[in-house]
């Protein structure tokens, strides 16, 4: 059953060489974003084919050719959340077999980008027009919102405009008419006046007369 097991192993291994695979000696590299989820994919398509395989075990390589082991299971991927500058450098990963030696060793290259910057712009009301194939921007205009603001204000202001006017008006008219009655008043007074004045004159004339 070993014996079976070997063959199979060599028979895909020689598939991996013929088709142009990484081979084992090649370098992702992977470029990551500041505070971003880094994933490392050490599975290649002729594994699960593949009997006599063990773990997947992922190392952080050191510049002084040593290593730390990471992770080692089941898992062909290695995910580190929200990745820092300290998370950059070089990474190996090695699939074991029953055999003594691994049967691909694949090197990852991390490069850690500043974090992403995100502006958010609010997008401007424009009207399109379309004309004999081509298409026209119009000068911007203000909000719905904004315009029925402005138009409720006017309305406001013109209400105010003509209950003032009225009020004027009123009190002009008021006015004439105090000032009118006041004259009526006061030239009918002079006439009573004038009238008595001639009424004395004429009295005593007439009782001078008779005596």
């Amino acid at each position: 059953m070993l014996h079976l097991q070997k063959e199979a192993f060599a028979t895909f291994a020689a598939q991996f060489q013929k088709h142009n695979y990484c081979p084992n000696t090649c370098e992702h590299r992977v470029e990551v974003y500041e505070m971003e989820d880094m994933i490392l994919d050490c599975e290649l398509n002729w594994h699960r084919a593949s009997e006599g395989l063990t773990d997947y075990s992922f190392y952080r390589v050191w510049g002084n050719n040593t290593e730390t082991l990471v992770s080692e299971g089941k898992d062909p991927t290695l995910t580190k959340p929200m990745v820092g500058p300290e998370d950059a450098g070089n990474y190996r990963c090695e699939l074991g077999s029953v055999n003594s030696s691994p049967a691909t060793i694949i090197h990852f290259h991390v490069t850690v980008l500043p974090k992403k910057v995100v502006e958010e712009e609010p997008s401007p009301t424009v009207v399109t027009t379309q004309g004999k194939g081509t298409s026209e921007w119009s000068t911007l205009l203000p909000s719905p919102k904004a315009e029925n603001m402005l138009e409720d204000r006017l309305a406001g202001l013109l209400l105010w405009g003509s209950l003032l006017l009225l009020i004027v008006v009123a009190l002009a008219i008021l006015c004439q008419k105090t000032v009118i009655d006041f004259i009526k008043s006061s030239l009918s007074g002079l006439g009573s006046g004038a009238a008595e004045h001639r009424q004395v004159p004429e009295k005593e004339a007439a009782d001078s007369e008779t005596q």
